[in-house]
């Protein structure tokens, strides 16, 4: 566990939250597929509520904090944001073609590209482990979309929209490490879902999407999705990257895809090939042995 700067130590138990923010992150998926809206539409509802919630919060607690923060940091918080729009937007479009074990299985491969990534935002080298790793995941890929091409080519665009999803929360994450170790908590999730909403939303009002009058039920699905993975899984990892590495951060979020595939069995009857199952398998052994080694 990484200590703040100062030396302190958190006030809760971080292997705490942050499996309490993997348990809400598990539901995303869920109440994607549940609402009946546009992907794009969902995902900017998701910041959007999340935002509008921290914003007035956000300057009453570290007004002070957000005026004086530098250039460079507010070029990052934007470009965080940037990067979690484009997650989500591809992420749930993904749930539109693919199956939801499929997509949150893809989707978490991001302690890969995080590997990946980390020489060219904190230099450090990429080790033989690491490749290891990759070859493992990217067989565990070949093997699911193996089984996905004898579905039809519409779940191959699924499965590649999540791994576009799963790149893009990589560089978040990233993002996020370098930023919440010297921004709070809340000036950081603030400025970045709240870059993300009108990136979304510019989107949505510019492509004309529907964006109102929907039935109940998408209305319900809407509101958890922002406040369940969103206000509260979303910013317990990011409170937790000020005390693990973003690699530690990256594996724990592999809970998700148990989580949400199970859900997905008792609510949508989704069923597991043998296929996925030793895809998933080969995935997750290549991300344990980044984790293992890091």
């Amino acid at each position: 566990m990484i200590q703040d700067p100062a030396g302190s130590s958190p006030a809760i138990n971080p292997y705490i939250v942050l499996f309490a923010g993997v348990l809400a992150i598990s539901t995303g998926a869920i109440f994607a597929r549940m609402a009946d809206a546009p992907a794009l539409v969902i995902a900017a509802y998701r910041v959007g509520i999340a935002s509008t919630i921290l914003l007035p919060f956000a300057f009453w607690k570290a007004g002070a904090e957000m005026i004086r923060l530098s250039k460079r940091a507010i070029i990052l918080t934007f470009l965080s944001g940037l990067f979690l729009a484009i997650h989500f937007a591809t992420w749930i479009s993904s749930l539109n073609y693919t199956s939801v074990a499929n997509s949150v299985v893809f989707v978490n491969t991001n302690p890969i590209w995080v590997a990946l990534l980390m020489p060219f935002i904190t230099r450090e080298k990429i080790r033989p482990y690491v490749i290891i790793s990759i070859l493992a995941s990217v067989s565990g890929g070949v093997i699911i979309a193996i089984g996905d091409f004898q579905t039809g080519g519409e779940t191959l665009w699924g499965d590649l929209l999540a791994i576009m999803g799963s790149i893009c929360a990589a560089v978040y994450l990233l993002l996020g490490r370098i930023l919440r170790q010297k921004l709070s908590l809340i000036t950081y999730i603030a400025l970045c879902y709240g870059s993300a909403a009108v990136i979304l939303w510019t989107i949505v009002f510019a492509l004309n999407l529907k964006a109102t009058g929907f039935e109940t039920h998408t209305v319900y699905a809407l509101w958890g999705i922002a406040l369940i993975p969103q206000l509260f899984g979303h910013s317990t990892y990011n409170w937790a990257l000020k005390w693990f590495s973003t690699s530690f951060i990256a594996v724990s979020l592999l809970g998700e895809p148990i989580g949400s595939t199970i859900m997905a069995y008792f609510l949508f009857d989704e069923g597991l090939t043998l296929s996925k199952v030793i895809g998933g398998a080969f995935i997750l052994s290549g991300i344990y042995i980044v984790a293992r080694r890091q």
